[in-house]
């Protein structure tokens, strides 16, 4: 199933798409597409509902909002490809290296995203998002790991580099400028994307193909990562793990660099789980 959330900023509500692909509107069953719903009954309920055919449809044109409300967290893994790290002169660390990013840079996957005021090294990452649906606290293995997945989507894990590595302290302020993390279209649940290690994923930055990865050359895999971020800290409903990039960024590249600026567009996709296109403007 491939939920989503549609609709101006600050009013989405929730729909899917339905097997014809037509999309569909969920707001007479469920309130939103938030933890609430992803930690209770109602998922099947809406699947039966979508694949029953009767639901009202939505006009297809509307804007598409990031598939999850609002998270109560982003955790962020770095490094967390082999060529990755390679390109940019990194051993591959021995545990995951883990950042937070803040919530309110989640955005849609086809809203404008803003290059930070004073910003010199904006730069884009295409990543595998893993949605959480039920709490993970101290897991005991990998094998639980995947049972607290409620889908995958599309994250843009955008940095400002100078901000994350040149100006002292920790990452976070590379990584939670606003508009930092378009999410979607899609949440697909797992059953639609039943191997998160063998998923293609690519971006392209004004039409030239920067990225183009595969989830199997993940240092961490999605089951361990997850197994691993509960031993830190709980892991709720609605939560959001990007899980790492892989090489293409624009820090890996020789000088001049070609870091984002305004009048760009940028456009990802991952196998299964559609596609991004981000108009790149200013702050």
């Amino acid at each position: 199933m491939k939920l989503l959330r549609v609709g101006a900023l600050g009013r989405e509500r929730p729909a899917a798409l339905d097997p014809a692909g037509r999309l569909v509107d969920l707001s007479g069953l469920v309130s939103d597409i938030d933890g609430a719903f992803l930690d209770g009954d109602g998922i099947e309920e809406v699947r039966a509902a979508v694949q029953g055919g009767s639901l009202p449809q939505v006009d297809p044109t509307v804007r598409i909002g990031a598939p999850v409300a609002r998270p109560g967290k982003v955790v962020c893994v770095g490094l967390n490809y082999f060529d990755h790290a390679a390109e940019i002169g990194a051993r591959p660390p021995a545990e995951p290296v883990l950042f937070l990013k803040a919530s309110y840079t989640v955005v849609g996957p086809n809203d404008q995203v803003l290059v930070p005021r004073g910003s010199r090294k904006t730069d884009w990452e295409v990543e595998l998002a893993v949605v959480i649906g039920r709490t993970a606290r101290y897991l005991t293995s990998p094998a639980e790991a995947l049972a607290c997945v409620a889908g995958y989507t599309i994250s843009n894990d955008l940095s400002e580099r100078e901000f994350q590595l040149e100006r002292g302290g920790q990452w976070d302020k590379g990584k939670s400028c606003e508009t930092f993390n378009p999410l979607g279209p899609w949440l697909v649940t797992p059953d639609e994307a039943p191997d998160p290690q063998q998923l293609g994923l690519r971006c392209s930055v004004n039409g030239i193909l920067r990225q183009d990865g595969n989830t199997k050359n993940m240092i961490f895999g999605v089951a361990e990562i997850i197994h691993y971020v509960s031993q830190f800290m709980v892991l709720e409903p609605g939560d959001v793990i990007n899980t790492g990039t892989p090489a293409g960024v624009a820090l890996g590249m020789p000088d001049p660099k070609p870091y984002l600026r305004g009048g760009e567009v940028i456009e990802m996709e991952i196998d299964g789980l559609g596609r991004q296109r981000q108009p790149v403007g200013t702050a």
